[in-house]
């Protein structure tokens, strides 16, 4: 094109026909555009060869001084002039994680890695190799990895009976991370001695390539089971390049700001002070942002951070968050159906909730709410009350009108807003064993070296406001920890500096509202092991007997008396293009399950598909005469869940359901007297009479010795409590801290409580 001189790696020289330069080395390489001596008439000149040199520099040219080795940038670009490091033009991508232009390329924009952890490779270092000391490859056994393993015990003078800690430092090394040179191995094979050479590429890198690399979900699953969420080391969580952490508003970097929380982010936004063109570029967006921030806290969101991740949210936060969202559409003439949006929320923030939603009504929209929260339903327009009761005694409207007219009314919802039925407060408090449990120094999330104190024998409730630090305390640092010391789980706490008193407990069971199964094979009578025992039953039926059917014969896991048309699931399932899949009865065995021969065997006059369909109070009934199953059954009916039917699937029950049926599960069990429960807002999705019925069960366990732990909102609950436990004072940084402990009636008298506040209103 013209240009007859170039500069390689700082040396200029004409380009020639046969030029080499060495292949196997680097080079830098520029084209010489011009060489010019500065005078009065170079102007015109040195604009055009500036104006070449852009062109060909993609918008980057360089200026060197004969006689000298400094080097000036110029670029159109963002550019240091003298080290030549340049940055793309900021845009809005730079500065989000979820576009390759700003995420950080080491976590790929999540803030975390998986990074393999050696603890969990040698969780007891008191056991050798030989009787499985290297948990991901287990006991000791004649594969390929064992004999690499004693061929690096030769070497470093140890054997696979050594237990780990014996293990040298450096053989351990070789073992976690592999070697750099290779080790000899004499093998005999068919009588023929071989010698050959192996290299050891190190039980962490295996594992790390294992869920890097393979294409297998099982096996992804299985090399995670080695690994800790880690914060990446190079974005510290911040999930973004280091380019977009350069730019800066009066010293705050967007990371700054996304780990501010909502109300410290409105204060700053609030204070921000720009110059008068800044603030005539900002005026839209600076509008729009307030108004957003307004909106979350307007919803009781003030203690979120905006880097807080999707996943950690609880579903009440999540509803929340869609709900400010519609706030700020200012939407006209929509109809909004929100399903418990109170979940969660302490009745402080309750109070905002209420008014966010009288906000939309107003502005002309309608709202629906699905609701057991007495303050909202105080507020409403109309309430319908559905019942009488619940399963087949329900689905009617019972009640339809003002709230006024409700409270006249002879409904079940009526007579616990009106006060003619009440939780009756026990007269006389638990004392407990006298036992405690000790947690001191917990600094996770926002807890501020917090000492727990929890007293062992009594029903205890954990209460605070939205954010305020009650599950990072109990489901994060307690729980983990208790369930590491009983059970060896493998899920770490969040920091502590120590726990006493652990040997006053031998179980602790987190009855949670997670699902009971995921597949619609899983059913009540199935996770409560009821199942086990109805089979076992119908087997020993004379005609069953003469047929040789088995237990197994009446499973729907089973192909011997499943029917094998849907494989025992009862429904067909018809996938359509774009639209959701279709479940419709089997043809077969009519949403039967099972085979004809198979419900030919009764039992009076009952077969194993009828008994699936019955609720749980026909069971009772039917099977009062078998201890063993009818055991099992009554503790089902005991939590309040005499509707629903045994063989329900459990993708159709509630996340209250499901957590009931755990409940009952480990009412059915052998009690030892020194168990721990924690539940975790047990009340949700529960009409007033069914917390009734669970506050029954949850006082039984205490009764026989047990301890109950519950984190609560609902004050029905937190004033039937022995001692309570009040974290805050607020939400996010401003809580983190056991602000009050003791009886209902000593929280009542702490000022500075909220929880005492509300509850005082109740006592």
């Amino acid at each position: 094109q013209g240009f007859v001189r170039v500069r390689v790696n700082g040396n200029i020289q004409e380009i020639k026909k046969g030029m080499k330069l060495d292949r196997y080395k680097t080079h830098d390489i520029e084209i010489v555009i011009d060489r010019i001596k500065i005078s009065d008439n170079s102007d015109k000149r040195l604009a055009e060869a500036i104006k070449t040199a852009m062109y060909h520099g993609d918008g980057i040219l360089m200026v060197t001084v004969e006689g000298e080795n400094t080097a000036r940038y110029f670029s159109k670009n963002l550019m240091c002039p003298s080290s030549g490091i340049s940055y793309d033009k900021p845009e809005p991508n730079s500065f989000s994680f979820n576009s390759p232009k700003g995420a950080c390329p080491k976590c790929n924009g999540l803030g975390t890695v998986n990074e393999v952890s050696v603890d969990k490779i040698f969780p007891d270092k008191e056991i050798s190799i030989k009787n499985g000391g290297i948990a991901p490859i287990g006991e000791q056994k004649t594969t390929w990895i064992f004999k690499q393993l004693e061929v690096i015990g030769q070497k470093f003078g140890f054997t696979l009976q050594t237990p780990i800690k014996k293990i040298p430092k450096e053989a351990i090394d070789v073992i976690l991370y592999g070697g750099k040179e290779s080790f000899e191995v004499n093998s005999k094979v068919a009588g023929v001695t071989k010698d050959y050479k192996i290299d050891f590429e190190g039980i962490v890198k295996f594992i790390q390539n294992q869920y890097e690399q393979s294409g297998s979900s099982p096996i992804k699953r299985w090399a995670k089971n080695y690994m800790n969420e880690n914060i990446c080391s190079q974005c510290k969580g911040s999930r973004l390049k280091k380019e977009a952490q350069f730019f800066k508003i009066q010293d705050k970097s967007i990371s700054d700001l996304a780990k501010m929380d909502i109300s410290e982010l409105a204060i700053w936004f609030k204070q921000l002070k720009l110059s008068k063109n800044e603030a005539k570029i900002g005026e839209e967006i600076l509008k729009e942002i307030k108004d957003r921030i307004s909106f979350l806290l307007d919803v009781g969101l003030d203690y979120l951070t905006t880097d807080r991740s999707s996943k950690t949210l609880s579903g009440g936060e999540s509803q929340r968050i869609r709900l400010a969202t519609q706030i700020g559409s200012k939407l006209v003439g929509v109809l909004y159906i929100l399903d418990e949006p109170s979940i969660g929320l302490h009745q402080r923030d309750n109070e905002r909730l209420i008014h966010s939603l009288e906000q939309l009504r107003d502005t002309g929209n309608s709202v629906i709410v699905v609701e057991h929260d007495k303050d909202m339903m105080l507020k409403a327009d109309n309430i319908i009350d559905i019942g009488p009761f619940a399963g087949k005694n329900g689905g009617q409207i019972i009640s339809q009108g003002s709230p006024k007219e409700l409270l006249e009314s002879n409904t079940l919802t009526a007579s616990y807003l009106n006060g003619s039925m009440q939780f009756e407060i026990p007269k006389k408090l638990r004392k407990g064993n006298g036992k405690e449990i000790v947690l001191k120094g917990a600094t996770g999330n926002n807890l501020k070296n917090v000492t727990l104190k929890i007293p062992l024998g009594k029903m205890i409730c954990v209460t605070g406001v939205s954010g305020s630090g009650k599950s990072s305390l109990i489901n994060e640092t307690l729980y983990p920890i208790i369930n590491k010391h009983i059970y060896k789980a493998v899920k770490e706490p969040l920091p502590y500096k120590s726990i006493k008193g652990l040997e006053h407990i031998d179980k602790i069971i987190d009855i949670n509202q997670a699902p009971i199964g995921r597949t619609p094979r899983s059913n009540p009578a199935t996770y409560t092991g009821v199942f086990t025992e109805i089979r076992s039953l119908f087997a020993k039926m004379p005609e069953a007997q003469i047929r040789g059917y088995k237990p197994g014969r009446f499973s729907f896991n089973v192909k011997e008396g499943r029917c094998e048309t849907c494989q025992g699931a009862g429904v067909r399932v018809i996938e359509m293009n774009f639209l959701p899949d279709v479940h419709v009865a089997c043809e077969t065995c009519m949403g039967k399950r099972f085979t004809r021969e198979t419900l030919e065997i009764r039992y009076k006059g009952k077969s194993i598909s009828d008994v699936l369909n019955m609720t749980i109070n026909e069971a009772v009934v039917f099977f009062e005469s078998i201890p063993k199953i009818y055991n099992k059954i009554k503790t089902i009916q005991d939590v309040g869940l005499g509707y629903i039917s045994l063989g329900q699937p459990s993708t159709t029950l509630s996340g209250g359901e499901a957590q009931r049926i755990k409940l009952a599960t480990e009412l059915s069990k052998r009690d030892t007297g020194n168990t721990l429960y924690i539940l975790d807002e047990p009340t949700t999705g529960l009409h007033f009479e069914d917390i009734r019925v669970l506050m029954n069960v949850l006082n039984k366990l205490v009764a026989k010795g047990n301890t109950v732990l519950i984190i609560e909102h609902n004050l029905d609950v937190i004033k039937l409590a022995d001692h309570i436990i009040d974290v805050g004072p607020e939400g996010g940084k401003k809580g983190g801290k056991i602000i009050a402990t003791g009886t209902p009636k000593e929280i009542c008298k702490v000022k500075n409580s909220y929880t005492g506040k509300f509850l005082a209103k109740e006592i």
